[in-house]
């Protein structure tokens, strides 16, 4: 399988431009993942790699090779877009083969190819149904045959389960990730859906407005976000501005907006962020670290909404300035009512300082 390398890429239409210095390396075996809000260049980063598009400036590899303007077909990768580009007068069995027949393989190995695929994709016997007498995710299993059929070196996905329902998602998410895993091949998906991305992926890229804003592993993406569009983007997140008051060797103090004073870790920041007395920096704190009851930074709010989920409960709680997203795990105690004024404190490790967007 193959490595991708892109080296300072971006890409503009006209006057406008799509992404921006795109520097990364994915690789080889790798489930890599691009994600972001709808228009922030993630599809044009793919379809780059892909060889739909090429860069305005930069290069792209695949291993040592340049690819930076080898067009589509030369470049032996396989491609499932999100409406999953199938041919409806065609049966399950030729669209899958339809990539071995333009490379014109025999057709005994055409056909052990091809059963081969179905079989990966949990589709024996469905080769000659039509796929307008499929489901969804049936159609979704034979885009994803016909990709790997043709034993790509690069597997690229663009956002591919956003047409499914919530249960066929999810299935079809595990049935990816199994095929990833089985395979080894090197794997980029595109999503906007930060779950997928986390449960998927080995790294994340998050951009925004067509520039990388941080890439990681799904831990360092939520525990540790570059900023606070991550911190915002990836998860739930209690985001305020603050004031700096004080600078320890191990503490920062800092203010918020209605006068609470907290005090949190100087190593929980993000890796650019400086801190001196009176600046203006951000705080992500993270629902399921605040805890009821007293203990370090302390406050006390009025109850506004409450959901209970089974196995956690969410609290939407009100301070003169502020509302804080709260989530405990259900323990089968009591549960605040509306309007019930409650007592929350954030330990010390619970409060991440971020610097400003990108």
């Amino acid at each position: 399988m193959k490595s991708v390398r892109l080296e300072h890429v971006t890409k503009a239409f006209g006057e406008v431009t799509g992404v921006e210095d795109i520097d990364i390396h994915i690789r080889s075996g790798e489930f890599f993942t691009f994600l972001g809000p709808s228009g922030c260049g993630k599809t044009t980063t793919l379809r780059m790699i892909a060889g739909f598009y090429f860069p305005t400036k930069g290069k792209i590899y695949f291993d040592d090779r340049d690819v930076t303007h080898v067009k589509a077909n030369k470049r032996n990768i396989g491609m499932v877009f999100q409406n999953y580009a199938l041919f409806p007068h065609m049966t399950v069995f030729e669209n899958i083969a339809f990539g071995l027949e333009v490379r014109k393989l025999p057709k005994k190995t055409i056909k052990e190819k091809v059963e081969r695929a179905q079989k990966l994709v949990h589709l024996e016997g469905y080769g000659s149904r039509k796929i307008t007498e499929l489901s969804g995710g049936q159609q979704q299993r034979v885009a994803l045959a016909r990709a790997l059929v043709i034993e790509p070196d690069i597997l690229l996905l663009d956002e591919p389960l956003s047409n499914l329902d919530a249960k066929l998602r999810e299935e079809t998410r595990v049935e990816i990730k199994r095929l990833q895993v089985e395979l080894g091949i090197t794997t980029i998906y595109v999503t906007h859906d930060q779950h997928e991305a986390m449960s998927l992926s080995d790294r994340i890229m998050v951009m925004n407005k067509g520039k990388i804003q941080q890439v990681g592993t799904p831990q360092e993406i939520y525990n540790r976000p570059a900023n606070r569009f991550v911190a915002s983007f990836i998860g739930e997140s209690n985001i305020m501005e603050a004031t700096v008051l004080e600078v320890g060797d191990d503490r920062v103090t800092v203010e918020v907006e209605d006068g609470l004073i907290l005090q949190g870790w100087r190593k929980n920041a993000s890796p650019n962020l400086t801190f001196s007395k009176g600046k203006k920096i951000f705080l992500s704190i993270r629902p399921e670290v605040i805890e009821p009851g007293e203990g370090p930074n302390s406050f006390q709010g009025t109850v506004q909404f409450t959901e209970f989920s089974g196995v956690s409960i969410n609290y939407l709680v009100k301070t003169a300035k502020h509302e804080w997203k709260v989530m405990v795990i259900n323990t089968g105690s009591a549960i605040p009512s509306i309007g019930d004024r409650i007592t929350l404190h954030i330990p010390e490790n619970g409060i991440y300082f971020v610097e400003d967007e990108r």
